[in-house]
C-alpha cells in the first residue's frame, strides 16, 4: 500500500477544496494515485449531486467583478442549500473565483462549459457539490459594459451593476449608489416613459381587482376600506388630469375655508401629493422615476442630473 503523506492530502486540497478527511480517504482507496484521487472525488460529487438535484438551493452569495477600465462588469450568485455554507469563506472565495472568469462570458450557458483548471465550470460546481454535501449551481448571472459600470453588494445576497454614459469625476460613487438603489428597490426600466401603454393598463387592472377583493373582505369585518386608484404611472396623468387635481385642491381649500391668498403656497404640495399616490408603478419598476434611497426628497433621475450623465444601463442578481 502506498504511504499516504501529509503533503500529498494539501496537495489535494488545494487542488479541489476537500476537507483533509475526504482527501485522505481519496488518496487511500487510489492508492496514493492523485490523479485517481481527483476523479473519485469527482465521481463522489456526480453522486452527492445526482440525489441532491431536486433541492432547493436559495441560499449562498451574490457577488461581482469589475474590468480594470471600469468598462464591464459580472454578477453572479453561487446557490446552496443552507446560510452555513453561503458563508464558509471558502464558498465565497470560490463565488469570487468564478465571478472574475464570468466576465469573459456573454451568456451563463458558455460560462458554465468554460475552463476552470482544466475542468469545466459546471463539472468544478459538481466536484464542489461532493466537497460541500449540498446542491451548488449558478443561480444569477449578468453583464454589463458602458462608458463607466459600477457595482454594488448587499450581505453577499444582492448585487448590482450601473452603467453610465461617460467615466466623469465622482463617477465610482454614482455608479456605487445608483447600484445600491437597484439593490434594495428593483426595476425593470429605466423610465415611465418606457412603458408600453397596454402593460400600464393590465397593472392598472389587476391592482385594482385585488383592492376590490381586499374591500369586500374589509366591508364584511367593518374595517377600512382602501383607495381604488384611478392611475398607477406618471404617464396617465395628462395635463387635464393634473389641471383636474389643481382644482381639486382649491375646492377642498375653500371647503376647509382656507385665505385664499395661500393657496398659491398649498396647492403644489397636494398636487404633488396626488402626482405621488398615483404613480405607484413608476416608484416600483422605472429606476429614474424611483425616489432616491439615500435622499427621498428627489427621485433618481433628479440626482443622476447633477453629474451630467445618463444611465445607460442596470442589471441585479438575488438569492432566493
Amino acid at each position: 500500500m502506498a504511504t499516504i503523506t501529509a503533503a500529498d492530502v494539501n496537495k489535494l486540497r488545494q487542488a479541489t477544496g476537500a476537507g483533509m478527511m475526504d482527501c485522505k480517504k481519496a488518496l487511500v482507496e487510489a492508492e496514493g494515485d492523485f490523479d485517481k484521487a481527483i476523479q473519485n472525488l469527482r465521481e463522489k460529487g456526480q453522486k452527492v449531486a445526482a440525489n441532491r438535484s431536486d433541492r432547493e438551493s436559495s441560499e449562498g452569495a451574490a457577488v461581482s467583478f469589475i474590468n480594470a477600465d471600469n468598462t464591464k462588469g459580472a454578477i453572479i450568485t453561487l446557490n446552496c442549500e443552507t446560510d452555513f455554507v453561503g458563508k464558509n469563506e471558502a464558498f465565497v472565495t470560490l463565488a469570487k473565483q468564478l465571478v472574475e472568469k464570468a466576465i469573459n462570458f456573454s451568456s451563463k450557458e458558455e460560462f458554465l462549459a468554460s475552463d476552470f483548471n482544466g475542468i469545466t465550470v459546471a463539472e468544478k460546481l459538481i466536484e464542489q457539490t461532493g466537497v460541500i454535501g449540498e446542491k451548488i449551481e449558478i443561480g444569477g448571472f449578468e453583464i454589463l459594459e458602458g462608458a463607466y459600470v459600477g457595482s454594488y453588494v448587499h450581505v453577499n445576497k444582492i448585487a448590482a451593476l450601473t452603467a453610465i454614459s461617460a467615466p466623469v469625476a465622482n463617477a465610482e460613487a454614482l455608479t456605487k449608489d445608483i447600484s445600491m438603489q437597484v439593490a434594495s428597490m428593483g426595476a425593470d426600466t429605466l423610465s415611465y416613459k418606457d412603458f408600453d401603454p397596454a402593460f400600464v393598463e393590465s397593472e392598472l387592472a389587476a391592482r385594482i381587482a385585488v383592492i376590490e377583493k381586499d374591500n369586500e373582505e374589509a366591508a364584511r369585518l367593518g374595517k377600512t376600506l382602501k383607495n381604488v386608484p384611478k392611475y398607477i404611472s406618471f404617464s396617465q396623468l395628462t395635463p387635464e388630469v393634473i389641471k383636474q387635481a389643481e382644482e381639486d385642491a382649491k375646492a377642498e381649500l375653500k371647503a376647509e375655508g382656507k385665505p385664499e391668498q395661500i393657496w398659491d403656497k398649498i396647492i403644489p404640495g397636494k398636487v404633488q401629493r396626488f402626482i405621488s399616490d398615483n404613480t405607484t408603478l413608476d416608484q416600483e419598476k422605472a429606476l429614474l422615476d424611483q425616489n432616491f434611497i439615500k435622499d427621498d426628497s428627489k427621485k433618481v433621475g433628479d440626482y443622476v442630473k447633477g453629474f451630467n450623465v445618463e444611465i445607460t444601463g442596470f442589471k441585479r442578481v438575488t438569492l432566493g
